[in-house]
């Protein structure tokens, strides 16, 4: 071999002698594939060809409910949907005389600077929550969402439901906080009954309120649609004998009794749900905008029927609410709604149920 000979080409003859045919076949196979792949990532782009690298979006959230263990009891929280909530025209305040003035005129940007501290700016998403509490017994649904009544951001309430393993058929009883249209509607989505085999139960004071004509017409004109929602929710039930107005008390059924909290409506109720020692509120209308309510109660709702009696009730339930520690079940805090009530300095605040993934376990 001439000394002149490339010392490479000689190595790797050598090499190849002693490579066994099955070595140099795969060797073969490895360089072909090499070269058809970065022939076709060449190629594609320049054919225009679509690229599957990526998954198409799913644009949507999966089914909205959450549980947790409450003594004995099981509570399901479900939610209807969310809707963008009207912040600046549906925030109010009372004046020293005690009119009612938009927040925004009483401390102009106060509001929307509440919300940046908690990320959040107009238009915000507002909850619709309902709790399905199963004692064991019975098959209890506290409030029902907007059902129809809100057009296509809510309604989903029954697929939420359905998702959680339960029929419309089930459920016993349905305990309504109050007679605004998104807590009502779902009980009777496009006037229909989705709980053929349930009894409704409001308080007597909401019920005599929102079927009156009387009070139809001497109702504020935001108020007005109320009325007609209410009516044509609770007809089918009515006209069935499944409508059970109550006067406080005494529980409705063991471990649940209604607490009178008038103000948001005449006759707004709290039902208080005690097992084995714990105990959880589900308070209703208390906070529609959390970030802004909970450091400054005093800012009511031009929904509230007595903006006085409703900032009263507020104060008086997240004092007491932080002082004790039990859970509260909130209809428009974001979902599941489930949490404790804090406070420092003078302040209070709103702690989040802690999530749990595994299985729920009652006493």
């Amino acid at each position: 071999m001439s000394s002149s000979t490339n010392p490479t080409i000689v190595s790797d003859f050598a090499a190849a002698r002693f490579r066994s045919p099955g070595q140099q076949a795969f060797n073969l196979a490895v360089s072909t594939a090499k070269k058809l792949a970065l022939a076709c990532c060449l190629l594609v782009p320049a054919l225009g060809l679509p690229a599957h690298a990526a998954a198409p979006k799913a644009a949507t959230q999966g089914p909205a409910f959450y549980r947790m263990a409450l003594g004995k009891f099981e509570v399901t929280a479900l939610s209807d949907g969310t809707h963008p909530f009207p912040v600046h025209t549906v925030l109010t305040e009372l004046s020293t005389d005690g009119k009612i003035i938009p927040a925004d005129q009483v401390s102009p940007g106060a509001v929307d600077a509440r919300l940046a501290e908690s990320k959040l700016s107009v238009p915000v998403a507002g909850s619709i929550n309902a709790f399905l509490v199963n004692t064991g017994a019975k098959l209890i649904l506290i409030d029902s969402g907007a059902g129809s009544l809100y057009g296509e951001c809510c309604g989903h309430l029954l697929e939420n439901l359905k998702a959680a393993g339960y029929q419309p058929e089930q459920v016993d009883d349905i305990y309504l906080t109050h007679l605004h249209a998104d807590h009502v509607g779902g009980i009777a989505p496009n006037g229909k009954m989705a709980f053929p085999n349930a009894v409704i139960h409001v308080s007597k004071v909401d019920a005599d309120y929102w079927l009156s004509e009387k009070n139809e017409k001497e109702a504020p004109s935001l108020l007005k649609s109320m009325f007609d929602g209410d009516r044509a929710s609770l007809k089918p039930y009515s006209d069935a004998g499944k409508l059970k107005p109550f006067d406080y008390g005494s529980p409705l059924s063991p471990g649940i009794t209604p607490l009178a909290a008038p103000g948001h409506t005449p006759g707004h109720s709290f039902y208080s749900v005690e097992s084995e020692g714990e105990k959880l509120l589900v308070w209703g209308d208390v906070v529609h905008v959390a970030p802004v309510q909970f450091p400054d109660p005093h800012v009511t709702v031009a929904y509230d029927s007595d903006a006085k009696n409703a900032e009263s009730a507020r104060e008086a339930v997240f004092s007491d609410a932080a002082q004790k520690g039990y859970w509260i079940a909130a209809a428009h805090i974001s979902f599941p709604g489930l949490g404790h009530v804090g406070s420092k300095d003078g302040h209070f605040y709103w702690i989040p149920a802690n999530y749990e993934a595994g299985p729920v376990v009652t006493k």
